[in-house]
């Protein structure tokens, strides 16, 4: 497009020079498209199951978040973001249960984002899923010790990925269940994080101590606390998948009698 030529000038066993030459004149050589005849990406839409589980796919490239939508949309409900602030602003409108976020993004990239969720409250429960180009010792320890629940290097196998959320999710409800069956697990057995466990412990001893109030309620719980009401209630929710009041009713059946 640039009439230029590129030829070998110099070749023995040290090195091979090349040559590129460019007219210094380009009259009308480069045509570019007028901008209203770029194609547009339409909008992708998901199906939505209410009993399935959500994803939040955080990717800069659009036709890797829509490959990877449309892949795992066959299982569960799929919410995209093109960066690290977007993924944030899903989380406060939205109910999810993992986040699949590319590593190289503008804005935010993923690295800030995972450390984001991990250190907050609201979010430090939900499993992250780290895609990356970047397949080296050091990115890997760096998403790792930031608190990646797993790390998948690019080019990837759709059904790696598939297995691997598959088994954070398990591993979720298998949490869940032997804190509901054992007589003897204490709260923070569902904790996958230390920040949850910190905040189960917590939680366990103000129900705890205030087992006998026939009055306690979420209300009470989350001012001893000190979170607001929808916060508590949206993180025992995602912790147990029990609201406060069906927390503080299991917690009496395991007290053991005086």
């Amino acid at each position: 497009m640039h009439r230029g030529s590129l030829i070998i000038a110099e070749s023995n066993e040290q090195r091979i020079r090349f040559r590129l030459s460019l007219p210094i004149n380009q009259p009308n050589s480069i045509k570019w498209e007028p901008e209203e005849n770029v194609p547009v990406q339409p909008e992708q839409h998901y199906s939505y199951d209410p009993a399935r589980p959500t994803i939040l796919i955080v990717e800069d490239h659009e036709e890797m978040k829509n490959f990877v939508g449309e892949e795992i949309n066959e299982l569960y409900n799929v919410l995209t973001a093109c960066n690290g602030v977007e993924g944030l602003e899903v989380l406060k409108q939205q109910s999810v249960q993992l986040i699949i976020s590319d590593v190289m993004m503008p804005v935010m990239d993923g690295f800030s984002l995972l450390k984001t969720v991990k250190n907050n409250l609201e979010y430090s429960h939900i499993p992250v899923i780290l895609l990356t180009a970047k397949n080296t010792i050091q990115s890997r320890l760096e998403g790792l010790e930031s608190g990646a629940d797993a790390y998948i290097a690019k080019p990837f196998s759709m059904e790696i990925l598939l297995a691997q959320i598959t088994n954070l999710l398990n591993n979720r409800l298998k949490m869940r269940t032997y804190y509901f069956k054992s007589p003897v697990a204490h709260m923070k057995s569902m904790a996958y994080t230390k920040e949850d466990e910190n905040f189960l412990e917590k939680l366990n001893d103000i129900i705890t101590e205030h087992i006998a109030d026939t009055d306690l309620d979420v209300d009470q719980i989350a001012g001893l606390m000190n979170l607001s009401r929808p916060t508590l209630y949206r993180k025992i929710k995602a912790i147990s998948d029990l609201t406060p009041n069906e927390l503080i009713t299991l917690s009496r059946l395991k007290k053991p009698p005086n």
